[in-house]
């Protein structure tokens, strides 16, 4: 894989360079089990809501209608190809919304549930996210002094999965310069303001920190100057590998391991603006965003998630669109036992067993996202028609 990139990238560029380093490949540590087991396996499942889940798995369906039934679906087919799912997507659609028993009966008839592990391990970690809310204005001025910048001109993304489709997923991200593609710059050179005019801001925040927080969670809502609100979405990465502020506060010493909640980390950042802004500076990933006017926020597969019922996954291993049946536990200890459909990702979110759960938006939803990183497990719904992968 990696040579052919190379001779790839070579071919794009007037003459062959050093290149920016490959995305890193699922380590060889995990290997990913799916083992079937019946219904009865998932603890809660007759007591979900699930009707409240089939809007949500219809609107990845939608997706569905762009691509070829022969396409597969998941890494290497495993999970079947674009013809399976179809099927099971039109019976969704026939199914009267809102009757949970006739959901569940279309659930089961229709899909086989997957406990899935890393090797012989079922269990990994669950935390949470949020849509983000600040403070912002449509022109620079008076406090509004953070740009929030759209997709700069001359950033490019190669996809992988265009040449190979075990290669699906795979992106490296750039920039030309002088006829060879380069990486594009950390965080610390774009909030230096060295981009210039690539790079427009389509919003200016009141506060750093707040923007900082944004950056993480990849979408927000921004309540206006003039008293309206919009809202912002993901529109593409710098390519940097994202590095959580938090682990470092807490090998420093600035913040206790029991102190790690986002919560707690935007109140130092706040008090220590100095030193904010260098350790802020650390995680070198930056994120560039769009204006959106959809009624949620936009996850990674290209739907608007749902709260409570979209969850961020690594694609590696769990295709976008899939249902899953979750199994942990809330911040406070309750059970959290419901199906979810995979819609989003997150640079922090990797493994077999690793999700994000989206809480919804404002202070209620960080108070939750903020304080869960819960053990737990999931089970992947996959067709019953599933075209086995080719060895």
């Amino acid at each position: 894989m990696r040579w052919l990139a190379a001779l790839l990238l070579c071919a794009l560029a007037a003459a062959c360079a050093p290149v920016p380093k490959l995305p890193t490949p699922a380590p060889a540590a995990e290997r990913v089990t799916l083992t079937p087991v019946g219904y009865d396996a998932l603890a809660g499942w007759a007591e979900d809501t699930v009707a409240d889940a089939l809007p949500v798995l219809l609107r990845s369906c939608g997706l569905l209608a762009r691509l070829p039934d022969h396409q597969t679906v998941g890494h290497q087919g495993s999970a079947g190809t674009v013809a399976d799912w179809r099927a099971a997507c039109r019976a969704g659609e026939r199914v009267a919304p809102g009757n949970h028993e006739a959901v569940r009966r279309f659930f089961e008839s229709w899909f086989t549930p997957h406990l899935v592990a890393d090797g012989d391990d079922p269990v990994g970690t669950f935390t949470g996210y949020y849509e983000a809310e600040l403070k912002g204005s449509l022109r620079r001025s008076g406090p509004y002094q953070t740009p929030l910048l759209g997709k700069p001109a001359d950033l490019v993304t190669v996809d992988l999965g265009q040449f190979r489709d075990e290669w699906r997923q795979e992106t490296i991200v750039g920039r030309l310069d002088g006829g060879r593609l380069r990486p594009y710059p950390d965080r610390a050179h774009i909030e230096s303001g060295k981009l210039g005019a690539v790079a427009q801001p389509i919003l200016w925040a009141s506060d750093p920190v707040d923007a900082f927080m944004l950056h993480i969670q990849g979408s927000g809502r921004v309540l206006l100057d003039d008293g309206g609100a919009v809202r912002v979405a993901y529109a593409a990465n710098n390519g940097h590998k994202f590095i959580g502020i938090a682990k470092l506060m807490i090998e420093r010493g600035l913040i206790r391991p029991d102190q790690a909640s986002m919560q707690a980390i935007r109140v130092w950042l706040r008090g220590h603006p100095e030193e904010a802004r260098a350790l802020m500076a650390e995680n070198p990933r930056y994120i560039f965003f769009r204006l959106h006017d959809g009624d949620g926020p936009v996850g990674a597969q290209g739907v608007t998630l749902a709260a409570g019922r979209s969850l961020a996954v690594d694609p590696r291993h769990v295709p976008l669109g899939a249902p899953l049946w979750l199994d942990t536990t809330e911040p406070a200890g309750r059970p959290l036992r419901r199906l979810m459909v995979a819609q989003d990702t997150g640079g922090a979110i990797t493994g077999p067993v690793r999700g994000d759960f989206f809480w919804g938006y404002g202070e209620e939803a960080l108070e939750k996202a903020g304080r869960m990183k819960s053990r737990g497990r999931y089970f992947l719904l996959l067709p019953r028609t599933r075209t086995a992968p080719v060895a």
